[in-house]
């Protein structure tokens, strides 16, 4: 505890222990929103490295859950069928988190609000994208490019691959599997990452430690919880908060 209250403080991690409750409650509820309630709520009291240091491995632990419940004949399915955005995401994942040190704070503080607002705002109009039998392939790599780069930069790729998903008309079940293919090699994409960047370090991989049992224990209580209330409206209040907290990173990173 001690490495950790010398990197933030006993405020500040307590604090950050709240923010992953919820992210892990969200998550187990609803099954979407633990890297962009993390990273957006972390982010408002924490410098923005440290932050995306800390949701690494709640991130890893919890995607690879996802994996063990679809199961390996699913898993495998699903990696055979989309292997080339599972591909692209990977391999930007990795490249675009050795930029992340080359950036001031107030430009990170800027990069990772604008994906939280977006996507959080494309999410609660309702934006469903269509692609044709013809257009798949193309899609497939730009639609990997982007979620891969915003993945390394910001810790989040969940939103543009359920996007993805839906613009091929991928039954719900099949989606469950899908994504937990692409969010658990993901993840371990973004652990190499910044491993190799320097974000996760001797020093805040003990913060990121320490958070593994809030998110677990939030997820577990979101799994218990997850039938008592209107799941629609919960989710709706949960993207209007993400993008309140967005834009005010972005105006961090605008206003320093």
């Amino acid at each position: 505890m001690t490495a950790i209250f010398d990197l933030i403080g006993p405020a500040l991690f307590v604090y950050a222990v709240c923010v992953t409750l919820l992210a892990g409650f969200v998550k187990g509820a609803v099954g979407f929103a633990m890297p962009l309630i993390m990273i957006s709520g972390l982010g408002i009291m924490i410098a923005p490295d440290i932050a995306l240091a800390a949701i690494i491995l709640p991130i890893v632990f919890s995607n690879g859950l996802q994996v063990l419940r679809a199961g390996r004949a699913e898993a495998l399915s699903a990696l055979a069928e989309h292997w080339r955005y599972t591909l692209v995401v990977c391999v930007m994942i990795l490249i675009s988190a050795q930029f992340v040190r080359a950036l001031p704070p107030d430009a990170l503080y800027f990069v990772l609000g604008v994906p939280v607002v977006g996507l959080s705002l494309i999410q609660l109009v309702g934006w469903r994208p269509k692609i044709s039998p013809r257009t798949r392939r193309p899609f497939e790599w730009a639609a990997g490019f982007l979620s891969g780069t915003l993945g390394g930069l910001a810790g989040t790729w969940g939103p543009p691959t359920v996007l993805y998903l839906i613009a091929l008309e991928t039954p719900k079940q099949r989606q469950m599997a899908v994504q937990g293919v692409i969010y658990g090699l993901g993840s371990v994409m973004l652990l190499l990452g910044h491993l190799r960047s320097g974000i996760l370090n001797a020093e805040t991989v003990w913060l990121s430690g320490a958070l593994l049992l809030p998110a677990l224990l939030g997820m577990w209580v979101g799994f218990k919880l997850v039938d008592r209330f209107d799941q629609e409206r919960f989710r709706n209040v949960t993207l209007l908060v993400l993008t309140v907290a967005g834009l005010n990173l972005i105006r961090r990173g605008i206003m320093g």
